[in-house]
């Protein structure tokens, strides 16, 4: 088995960034990229790699990306050989948390129904046919192929998660030259003033920030003039100006900050420099939606409620309900 080489994988998406005129970007990245394979590699890349390698070969995979699980088939039936070293590549990168995922007729019943989302805010995009997308902790990816089923022009999805990367490569590698990437990296580590995405998704991200606003800023900074933010995070009921900040965990996540009510995030948003900014959404996340799974054995939704009032998390707060907002960058 060979090493993941980090140069392979992402040179054309660096070559295609210097040609975009992104060249500052590109030898940025080049530097992160450095860092992260090659000066402090992961413990369990080689593991990763590993599984990578067992998928078998189709030379004839084709992509259905309209469906609610991201769905790669083939015109010829896989042998059972074939089958069973899916079966093994796709196990050995567990746990699958976004979702869901059918490859060749294996169905990967992710965590989180990411369908259900994508079902909610997708009325309400512009038009992504041609659009250039950044989505701000992509996971795995779901939601970028799906925008790809949307003819979008080129996604990038940004997650520090290695193994979301490698959950990402399991689909692109059938697929070959697509417009869609996954790099490694975290919102801080773009450069400041990108100003070239038309579409930027922020989904499930902001209450992780210990400084909201600057998150939003960091978003602007990265849609040209027009260009449109997506923006999904938990909130809580509430008069506008009311922001809840949990005193330690909330539904057992440490990373939580601030869940403001909707129209304090639209003051957030407006202070911010958005303009039309509007709630689509609001909508209590159920335990169908998040839970445990055969490819996502650990404690999930149910376990982070209330026993005995599933409408609270066991530290007694509120139980996760999610907006999505949409606003514009002058």
């Amino acid at each position: 088995m060979a090493d993941f080489d980090w140069k392979t994988r992402f040179g054309p998406l660096l070559d295609q960034l210097a040609q975009d005129g992104l060249i500052d970007w590109a030898e940025t990245l080049r530097q992160q990229l450095t860092r992260r394979f090659d000066d402090n590699p992961h413990g369990d890349l080689d593991r990763w790699q590993a599984a990578l390698t067992r998928l078998p070969q189709m030379t004839d995979a084709q992509a259905h990306l309209d469906r609610s699980a991201v769905t790669l088939s083939s015109l010829h039936p896989l042998a059972p050989e074939q089958q069973e070293q899916l079966l093994q590549g796709l196990r050995g990168l567990m746990p699958w948390r976004k979702g869901p995922f059918d490859f060749f007729g294996t169905r990967i019943d992710t965590e989180w129904r990411s369908d259900w989302k994508w079902d909610r805010v997708a009325p309400h995009l512009s038009d992504l046919a041609g659009r250039r997308i950044l989505d701000v902790g992509c996971g795995s990816g779901y939601h970028c192929w799906r925008m790809l089923g949307e003819s979008a022009g080129r996604v990038i999805g940004i997650d520090p998660g290695l193994l979301f990367l490698f959950q990402f490569l399991s689909v692109k590698d059938y697929l070959g030259d697509v417009p869609v990437d996954l790099l490694p990296v975290r919102m801080e580590d773009l450069p400041e003033g990108l100003e070239t995405f038309d579409t930027t998704f922020s989904m499930g991200v902001l209450y992780h920030r210990r400084s909201p606003l600057d998150h939003l800023l960091e978003l602007k900074g990265t849609l040209r003039r027009g260009g449109e933010l997506v923006l999904e995070t938990l909130v809580v009921e509430g008069p506008e100006g009311y922001s809840l900040m949990p005193e330690d965990r909330y539904g057992q996540m440490r990373n939580v900050w601030f869940l403001p009510t909707c129209d304090t995030l639209l003051r957030w948003l407006d202070r911010s420099g958005y303009r039309n900014a509007r709630v689509v959404d609001v909508t209590a996340t159920s335990t169908d939606e998040q839970r445990s799974t055969d490819w996502m054995r650990f404690n999930s939704l149910q376990d982070f409620l209330d026993p005995n009032d599933p409408s609270k998390t066991v530290e007694g707060y509120p139980g996760p309900l999610r907006a999505t907002l949409i606003a514009e960058k002058p």
